[in-house]
Order: structure tokens, then sequence, then C-alpha cells
């Protein structure tokens, strides 16, 4: 479900009545953090957040994330409820956050702690347009005070997804919206040529090159156009027991590019089941595509794993507010 956006004239006179009444409820709510839970879930569209936003700000003078920081810092502690009460308005805070803001937060938890999440920021390079990743650029370097680029080349150890996501990075600032078969029909065979058509290896060279002048979109037609070339697709030769850490990062690229829907159902069913070690990698999937293609991505893992994405949360996440935020999220579709 696309994210619809409305002038704020456009906001009648009980919409703004109910907004006011949902503000007053949240700075009532203090402790109880069910009562967020259901008033906050409910408003399904980013302009109807950010006018929660706006007129929690205006009646009592606080922006509704700093109470969510607020409260987290309250009901943190060692237990088992504590956590996932944690985790609740950690969830929160994102899905009330701009989209920018959002992702701003997801790129730093992936670049801080032991281990980066580098699936985490191709997501966020692939899925977004150019003038979002600007912006998110930005608002990383006024909150954290860092410069994401440059956060990622000083990484170490040393990784191969650092030349992929440097690359896409340089796309974004270059590339041009429209798209070309022609060119799409020339990278494709330059990428079969310097590849299987020859020493049966991946040119890195030449896959960097492509990636850092080419749209998303340009990019998804070239691998169709690869297929359609020769048969198969591309990742077929990515495919093997020996393949390099380069190439398992290009093929979650193009997982990603090509069928996001397929690629989120099969992440998120590696963080229910704890495969994906990074904190909040549930939170992150499901906020972000909530309100994008969660339907296709529901009917994928039905399709993929034999169960209800709804179901596999509840058997994997214990009762309580943050179970019953995933659901409601699982469910806007």
């Amino acid at each position: 479900m696309a994210t619809k956006f409305y002038p704020h004239n456009s906001i009648t006179k009980s919409q703004s009545s109910c907004c006011e009444s949902d503000c007053k409820a949240i700075h009532e709510s203090w402790g109880r953090l069910s009562t967020l839970v259901w008033t906050l879930a409910k408003r399904t569209t980013q302009a109807e957040r950010r006018q929660i936003r706006e007129t929690y700000k205006t009646m009592f003078g606080e922006d509704i994330l700093s109470h969510l920081q607020r409260l987290k810092l309250r009901l943190s502690g060692n237990s088992e409820e504590s956590k996932f009460s944690v985790k609740a308005c950690e969830a929160l805070f994102l899905w009330m956050a701009d989209s920018w803001e959002r992702d701003a937060c997801f790129a730093n938890d992936a670049l801080e702690g032991n281990e980066t999440d580098y699936k985490a920021l191709l997501e966020i390079f692939v899925g977004r347009k150019s003038s979002h990743v600007l912006m998110i650029k930005q608002v990383y370097q006024t909150r954290f005070k860092r410069l994401i680029d440059q956060d990622i080349v000083s990484l170490e150890p040393p990784h191969p997804c650092q030349r992929i996501l440097v690359a896409l990075s340089t796309s974004h600032k270059a590339h041009h919206a429209d798209v070309s078969q022609d060119i799409a029909k020339c990278d494709a065979m330059r990428l079969y040529l310097t590849g299987e058509g020859s020493s049966g290896f991946i040119n890195e060279a030449v896959v960097l090159e492509i990636l850092s002048k080419r749209s998303i979109p340009q990019l998804k037609l070239t691998l169709s156009s690869y297929k359609r070339i020769y048969g198969h697709s591309y990742t077929k030769q990515l495919k093997k027991l020996n393949s390099t850490q380069f190439e398992d990062a290009l093929r979650n690229l193009i997982e990603c590019i090509q069928n996001p829907p397929k690629y989120y159902a099969k992440m998120l069913q590696r963080s229910i089941n704890g495969e994906e070690e990074k904190k909040g990698s549930l939170a992150r999937l499901m906020v972000s595509r909530a309100e994008i293609d969660m339907s296709e991505i529901q009917k994928i893992f039905r399709k993929k794993y034999g169960l209800e994405l709804r179901d596999a949360i509840c058997q994997a996440i214990p009762a309580g507010d943050y179970r019953d935020f995933m659901l409601i999220l699982a469910d806007k579709c």
C-alpha cells in the first residue's frame, strides 16, 4: 500500500479533533505502552503520523519521539518483559519518524556494534530514490555528526560489500531517472563477456563500474536483459559453494533489486527464526515495508514457508505490546 501525502489544509475539522484526542491519550498514557501501540498503529500513512507529531508538539511542547525515548529509558531493565517493552518503544519511534529519519537510524544501527549489518545498508541504497538518499545523508550528518559515506569507507575489518555500497552511493549522485533498453543490453553483454563468457569468474571492477553509473531501475532492466539474452539469470553463476564474500554480497543486492517482496519475505523468515544477528532486524523490516509491499510479502511468505506471517510472529515472540505492534503492521495490507 503506497504512502499517501495530504497537504495540511486538507485535514478536516473532524480529523483535527480526532488527532487532538489521540495526542491527549498519548500524553496521559505515561507507562501504559499498550495505549501508545493501539493509538499510533492506527495512523496508517506518514502524513497522519506527521500530523500527530505536529499536533502533539503544539499541545504539549514536545516531540512525540522524545516522549517515546523517555518511556524507553523508564521501561529498560533486565527482565524478558522489559526487553520486549524496549523493543516496542524502539519500533514505535521508527514508525512515527519521517522515513528519512528512520533510514538514518537504520543506517546508524547497521554501522554500530561489532558486526556491521551490510544487508540493512544495501536495502537503504537499493530501495530509496536519490532524493530520499540525499535526505538520509543530511539527517545522518545532523543527528550523528558524521558522514555516512565516510563511515562506510572506514569500516574495519574491510569487507567487499563496502565497495558495492560506495558504488551505489555514487550512482545516486550521478544517474538519470530515465531507463534505456540499449544501455541495459550493452551492460548485460559486458557482464557476460567479462564473467561467465570468459574466465567464469566475476570481474569486480566491471560490476562496480556499472553499479556506480546506473540507477536501480536501470540495473533491474539490465538483469532482465541478461536473462532474456543468455537464457538464465545473472545470479546463476553466483550460486556456488565456493563463492567469495563479494559474490555473496552481490547476490543479496541482486535479489533485493529483482524481487523486493521475495527478498523481504526471506529476510523476515530469517529474522523471526533468529538467524539475523543484528538487533531490531524484525522491527526494521516490518516498519519499512508496512506501507509499501506487505501484501505481496505475505503472499510469498505463505507460499514459501507454508505459514502465515502473523502466525510465525506469534510463534516466535511472547504475547505483549511488541508482538501486538508487529501483528498490526503485518495486517497493513
